[in-house]
């Protein structure tokens, strides 16, 4: 399998779809077109793609869990939106374009992140009322979802990191924030597909382990293209986590240890899915793609 050509081609089915939820106005509407300048400006899909992998790795059918894939997908570029803000990060770049706020002002951009997420919680609703789809499974994976990007997940991992900015952070702290604010809805991304794809429930504890490693895994990748990376390669200015004082691994650890750690988390991630056949090849080598985009920087 090429991985290259497996991205590229469910890249291109996300993008179709996210293109149909969220179509162009007929008439001129900012906050539509604020919405649609950073959910379809680009991105890797990484979140989507790990849904509709997994789905795949169980046998089960992508088009089941590709409207679930796709609100996900809102609900991460609104935390990039809202990530970006003055408030938070301040950044000035995003995906090698201007940031929403830079774009279309503060305010709309506010309400850009904001309807993005509550309009990925009414295409999962409609998904789980659809006739054919599994809805038990469909409201576990509503349900979940809203609990990895809550204060329990996504939104208090940003809580913290934000908070750790005033401390000296150590390890289990980084750790804490890195599982909640990347790890939850990455793990969430890959259940979600295998939920509604049919998992049996060891399919289900084994890939939801590969996600947690693979999470934390992407993060510390994260920080380490934020310290040697480039704006080519990330899209984005780094260096902004020496900047804001973030509590990160290579703060914490330094980069050598880092990387060290991202390759043991990698192996960690690959042995949760040896039970599997090559269905779920696109599950190693993505993870196989992040941890060696980081360690070779």
């Amino acid at each position: 399998m090429r991985l290259d050509q497996y991205l590229d081609k469910k890249r291109k089915v996300i993008d179709r779809a996210l293109n149909r939820y969220l179509p162009a106005s007929s008439t001129p509407d900012r906050l539509i077109e604020a919405m649609r300048y950073s959910l379809l400006g680009g991105g890797k899909r990484l979140r989507p793609i790990l849904a509709l992998a997994s789905c795949e790795a169980v046998g089960g059918n992508i088009d089941t869990v590709l409207p679930f894939a796709c609100a996900i997908e809102m609900i991460h570029t609104y935390s990039l939106i809202h990530d970006d803000l003055p408030a938070m990060d301040n950044d000035e770049l995003r995906r090698g374009r201007p940031t929403n706020h830079v774009v279309f002002g503060e305010a709309l951009a506010i309400l850009a992140g904001d309807a993005l997420l509550t309009e990925a919680f009414r295409i999962m609703g409609e998904a789980a009322l659809a006739s054919g789809v599994r809805q038990r499974r469909a409201l576990q994976v509503l349900t979940e979802v809203a609990g990895a990007v809550g204060p329990r997940g996504m939104v208090g991992g940003q809580a913290a990191d934000i908070a750790a900015e005033r401390c000296q952070a150590d390890l289990p702290l980084v750790e804490y924030i890195h599982v909640r604010k990347t790890g939850e809805l990455i793990r969430v991304s890959v259940r979600a597909g295998a939920i509604l794809g049919g998992a049996r429930p060891g399919q289900l504890r084994q890939l939801s382990r590969y996600a947690e490693f693979l999470g934390l895994a992407f993060q510390i990748a994260d920080d380490i293209l934020d310290e040697e990376g480039s704006i080519q390669t990330t899209g984005k200015v780094t260096g902004g986590d020496r900047r804001h004082n973030k509590a990160t691994f290579p703060a914490v650890l330094g980069l050598p240890a880092s990387k060290q750690r991202a390759k043991e988390l990698l192996d960690q991630a690959l042995e949760e899915l040896s039970g599997f056949n090559e269905a779920a090849e696109p599950l190693r080598q993505i993870a196989q793609l992040i941890v060696a985009r980081a360690c070779l920087a």
